[in-house]
């Protein structure tokens, strides 16, 4: 059975008792609507969102060093660049309402390959003109980041409930994973932001030279 933390738990990802060749980090989320919580496909005329899944590729300092041209082909992967340059990270699409069971987003991750300079990677979910949408994630249901290794065992996963915390807030800066000497670890973060903005965040918290 999967672990599942709260907000400011961590945990160790042992290779003895995962397979962390490849592991997929999942988001998913369904939008309350007033005939109860159901996926943004039903309901006739039920508003969409679109959330966003992106990773921050941080050195030992925790910051971004490699911003490529734009944040295309550096070490920053969303939408408009979805895989990173080492082939060890990659987007698998971009769901634009949430719909359906399971993941609504994923990342791969070559964990035991990742390159040796990063030790940190950060998962953001924005929703996706969030502040002009009037769009906050005090609508958004039962919101999850999970990371599933390469056999599919669900390792660890972190929920997020609609509460005052969420309300016109359209980021959440969900979870990272850590290298340490033992190896990694996940750790649930659950921060919430105002803007829809991950260039913000990444300007706030995580640009080399902040």
């Amino acid at each position: 059975m999967a672990i599942s933390l709260k907000k400011g738990q961590g945990i160790s990802l042992s290779k003895s008792e995962f397979d962390l060749s490849k592991i997929t980090i999942g988001l998913g989320w369904d939008i309350a609507s007033s005939g109860g919580f159901l996926k943004s496909i039903f309901g006739g005329g039920e508003e969409e969102y679109d959330l966003d899944a992106i990773a921050f590729l941080c050195h030992a300092d925790g910051k971004v060093h490699d911003f490529g041209t734009k944040l295309v082909g550096g070490d920053v992967v969303f939408f408009n660049s979805q895989r990173h340059p080492s082939g060890k990270l990659w987007l698998t699409g971009d769901n634009r309402t949430g719909a359906g069971d399971g993941d609504d987003e994923q990342i791969i991750v070559l964990l035991d390959s990742m390159p040796a300079h990063i030790a940190k990677l950060v998962f953001v979910a924005s929703i996706y003109q969030g502040m002009q949408k009037k769009q906050h994630f005090g609508k958004v249901q039962n919101a999850f980041i999970r990371a599933v290794d390469a056999r599919g065992k669900e390792m660890v996963r972190t929920d997020l409930s609609a509460s005052p915390e969420t309300q016109n807030v359209c980021s959440i800066v969900f979870a990272e994973l850590n290298r340490n000497a033992s190896g990694w670890e996940f750790k649930s973060l659950l921060r919430p932001e105002r803007t829809d903005s991950f260039v913000a965040i990444l300007r706030d918290y995580y640009a080399a030279g902040n």
